[in-house]
């Protein structure tokens, strides 16, 4: 893999982030303007970054199942498929999206530009499904007052996490990204004993220190997202952001976790939808509902900037599984298999 360049799936925390999902018309023309998109969004971020080059611009590069077939065909990757709603306790929705722009910079005023020449270079084939500017508060503090993030790995471990090894070697280096847009009742959470609240999340709220196993609650967020196999924790990168309209009593947090496999995701998302055993859901969904949801591939740097403009894929469809995503089980689990996953919120 030492000839190939990943996207910046790994990069550190920001400040500012901008994240963009969109869908495209059914016309070739559109289809141009993406591949040609993808041969040219790192002179881009060069061009742009250039200005400020301290303040850390970065961009990652998303496909939804359907549009990798439409504009690539050929071989796919081998776990992409269409986000799979969950449907259990509450409900985890699916929602299209075609493409997605996760943009990062220390100022909001760099992420603002990339996305404005993005939608600028996709032309107006292309609608906004979602568009969410995030922003660091206080202490890396979520708007339910919780440190976000805390167990995130880092250095060798995040590429470890987030790349995708011999299991897939003809996308390695590439990742998963699955997506997900949370509304907080922050009314109803503020009514709340703290004591309560830190039960519900399973650490302290004010020192951020994570509560001693015995005194974890069985639904506790910390617990349902821990995910092992063999003894060993299989973890994601995240990299959420709080997000607001005060004026629209908007408030909420943009899920985003990258993973070698989406199954690590599936599994702790069911574990919180459903729960584990099914009905000890994660409590935290009671204030914080999930109103988008989507899966996206995220293939190298490299690959990128080698995609042709003008060629006609030879489509190769995904498997009926795949294209349609699995049906949950009567108890609401998803049927993945392996026991995989690691938290979102901690």
């Amino acid at each position: 893999m030492s000839s190939i360049v990943s996207q910046p799936v790994a990069e550190k925390l920001t400040q500012s982030a901008i994240f963009l999902v969109v869908t495209l018309a059914p016309e070739p023309r559109v289809d141009q303007a993406v591949r040609a998109l993808c041969a040219d969004l790192s002179s881009l971020l060069r061009g742009i970054g250039f200005r400020h080059p301290t303040r850390k611009l970065s961009c990652t590069m998303g496909f939804g199942s359907d549009t990798w077939d439409r504009l690539f065909g050929g071989p796919r990757p081998a776990e992409l498929h269409p986000f799979r709603e969950i449907r259990g306790e509450h409900h985890a929705v699916s929602t299209q999206g075609d493409l997605l722009f996760h943009i990062r910079a220390t100022h909001m005023d760099l992420c603002f530009e990339l996305a404005s020449q993005i939608m600028l270079r996709l032309g107006d084939g292309v609608t906004s499904a979602d568009e969410v500017h995030g922003f660091k508060y206080f202490d890396e503090r979520d708007l339910l007052g919780f440190v976000d993030g805390t167990e995130n790995p880092s250095g060798q471990a995040a590429l470890d996490a987030t790349l995708i090894r011999d299991e897939d070697p003809d996308f390695a280096g590439g990742s998963y990204v699955i997506v997900q847009k949370y509304l907080h009742d922050l009314t109803a959470w503020n009514k709340l004993p703290v004591e309560q609240q830190e039960r519900i999340i399973g650490r302290h709220k004010l020192s951020d220190i994570e509560q001693a196993d015995a005194a974890k609650a069985s639904y506790a967020h910390n617990v349902l997202t821990n995910i092992e196999e063999n003894g060993e924790q299989l973890q994601i990168l995240r990299d959420n952001m709080p997000f607001g309209d005060v004026s629209k009593g908007e408030f909420g947090t943009y899920f985003i976790g990258y993973a070698r496999s989406p199954s690590r995701i599936e599994k702790m998302l069911n574990n919180m939808f459903v729960g584990n055993p099914p009905g000890n859901y994660d409590r935290l969904l009671d204030f914080s509902k999930a109103v988008t949801g989507s899966l996206f591939f995220v293939p190298t740097a490299t690959f990128l900037d080698d995609v042709p403009v003008d060629e006609t894929p030879a489509v190769t469809p995904a498997t009926d599984e795949a294209a349609s995503g699995a049906a949950p089980s009567p108890d609401g689990s998803l049927g993945i298999g392996s026991l995989k996953g690691e938290p979102a919120h901690e």
